[in-house]
């Protein structure tokens, strides 16, 4: 492999989990991303406002580690950044899981504001999309509007964006437009009961056939 790859999954001496980095492999962005290392070490200590999340985040899997589940993380994480107002970005199929994440955010001491994807009800006719290529031909579908969810989570002044279930691309467009910082919560995937890690330990069996496309 060149010594220009940036391939960390090839790596199998993980000797970035030390202290004498420069001992990995010669591909090893420890040794060959110095200028990036360098300059990403200057934002933690030169804005403010980055150094007090990286603190944030560093102090919270000190307290939470193998101890927390993610909702107990994303408390933490956003008392340590003192944080008030947060924002939920829910997908339409998680309004169960979404009043119950509200109840808990407000039973810890925060105002919440939580949006749902198919906010404003806009027919997928209106981005130029056909019939027969939504995901249920000859019925009225709105289009996710992820753009939609952070410009009125904007406007209500939240601090934090949670994420729960938005779909593929619809969370990217999210994570773009929103102006405040988002966590992911759930991740979407509607074949494994939104585990989409479960597809990356069954590869050797049940998911085989994604690695012979």
């Amino acid at each position: 492999m060149s010594e220009h790859s940036i391939d960390c999954s090839n790596c199998r001496q993980q000797a970035c989990w030390s202290e004498n980095p420069d001992s990995g492999p010669s591909f090893c962005p420890s040794r060959t991303q110095k200028a990036a290392l360098d300059s990403a070490l200057r934002i933690y200590k030169r804005n403010p406002e980055i150094k007090k999340m990286a603190i944030a985040a560093a102090r919270t899997e000190g307290r939470s580690y193998m101890k927390w589940t993610r909702v107990e993380d994303t408390i933490d994480f956003a008392r340590e950044m003192g944080y008030k107002k947060l924002g939920i970005a829910t997908c339409i199929g998680f309004m169960a899981e979404d009043r119950i994440l509200r109840d808990i955010l407000i039973a810890h001491g925060f105002d919440v504001v939580s949006i749902c994807c198919k906010c404003g009800a806009v027919p997928k006719e209106e981005l130029g999309l056909l019939d027969n290529e939504k995901a249920k031909p000859g019925t009225f579908e709105p289009i996710c509007n992820p753009v939609a969810q952070a410009k009125i989570l904007e406007g209500a002044g939240t601090e934090l964006n949670i994420l729960l279930g938005l779909c593929v691309g619809h969370d990217t467009l999210f994570t773009k437009y929103s102006k405040a910082p988002v966590t992911t919560l759930v991740a979407k995937d509607r074949i494994t009961c939104h585990n989409p890690n479960a597809v990356l330990h069954g590869t050797s069996f049940y998911y085989k056939r994604l690695l012979s496309p």
